[in-house]
């Protein structure tokens, strides 16, 4: 363990000097883009994996459906998991109220309550927005579908907040209509605790022939999906194999045994559980990526492994360049 442990830092070395050649190269005399031998667009599909990322990734910076377009091409992201934020900024939805800033708490103290005004700015924005998404016209997201498409990247799963348990059935349905104007064939949400509604999703999924990905943090275990799987074939995990690592278990394990039911996974490093489970620049946790993506490759997993930035940014870098650094660690981990 500890031989591969040492090998993942040196692959880390050499990822990262790639990814400053990159840079160097992009800089030519005609400003054309590093990705030549793509007739400028990004390609993050490495030998059969498709390697993408969820725009969260990229909330450090401003989110817009076009800044993040140009993040995917910066970063040779030729796919992606498309947060709500971006894409209903450009369909003109309602703005969320600014968060005010409050002091923390003293050591010990309880945090202070919320701020009333704050409290009624968020409800009747809550109001206007699941009126925004009953009625909005699905024009603008084929908009974004055709903006990202035309530069080379697509979209495979859309993951606004509007899959919750308080959010309206007008709100849900909209999400699997959005996702369909996008090009995605999923939509992503936070696993739920009530069973009545992942059936609920999950019937809302078989009408849209769209599947639903259930993400897990530390609650995952091997068989926690296994019920909504049941409930409908449009059920399925948004497996996170950093997570799963801090929680204590093996990712390859549970990609072997439930690989037919994962519509897409999330990527990180971090630490084991007994280790502490810290989020780490990649090669510097317990969390065998290089062997999970070999893996896909050779029984030829189609589900997309998506880049989730959790790790702290390094003074002079930023999230584009951390992304790139990322996608250039899964090239050269499926030897393309």
């Amino acid at each position: 363990m500890k031989t591969q442990h040492l090998s993942r830092r040196k692959f880390l070395g050499t990822t990262t000097l790639a990814v400053a050649g990159l840079a160097v190269a992009s800089k030519s005399t005609f400003g054309a883009p590093a990705y030549i031998k793509n007739l400028g667009k990004p390609n993050s599909l490495f030998n059969g994996v498709q390697i993408g990322c969820n725009t969260y990734s990229f909330r450090s910076m401003p989110l817009h459906a076009d800044t993040v377009l140009q993040y995917c091409i910066d970063s040779n992201l030729s796919a992606i998991e498309m947060k709500g934020d971006e894409a209903e900024d450009f369909g003109g939805a309602p703005k969320a109220p600014a968060r005010p800033r409050m002091a923390a708490p003293a050591p010990g103290q309880p945090r202070p309550p919320a701020d009333p005004e704050y409290l009624a700015a968020v409800e009747e924005y809550s109001k206007k927005i699941a009126e925004w998404r009953a009625n909005v016209p699905m024009e603008k997201f084929e908009q974004i579908r055709k903006m990202y498409n035309d530069a080379g990247v697509s979209i495979y799963a859309y993951k606004p907040n509007a899959l919750g348990p308080n959010n309206t059935d007008a709100e849900i349905d909209y999400t699997f209509r959005a996702a369909k104007a996008l090009g995605a064939n999923q939509v992503t949400v936070e696993f739920p605790s009530n069973t009545a509604h992942s059936k609920k999703l999950g019937d809302f999924g078989a009408k849209y022939k769209i599947y639903v990905g259930y993400h897990g943090h530390l609650q995952q275990t091997f068989d926690m999906w296994d019920a909504s799987f049941i409930q409908s074939a449009y059920n399925a995990a948004n497996f996170d194999m950093g997570h799963y690592v801090a929680a204590g278990f093996d990712p390859i394990e549970f990609i072997n045994g439930r690989h037919s039911h994962i519509v897409s996974m999330h990527v990180k490093d971090r630490k084991s559980k007994e280790n502490g489970g810290a989020n780490l620049p990649w090669g510097e946790g317990d969390t065998p990526i290089i062997e999970v993506l070999q893996l896909m490759a050779k029984n030829q997993y189609s589900f997309p492994a998506s880049i989730e930035l959790e790790y702290q940014i390094p003074d002079g870098s930023d999230a584009v360049k951390e992304v790139a650094k990322c996608v250039e660690y899964c090239r050269k981990a499926l030897g393309a």
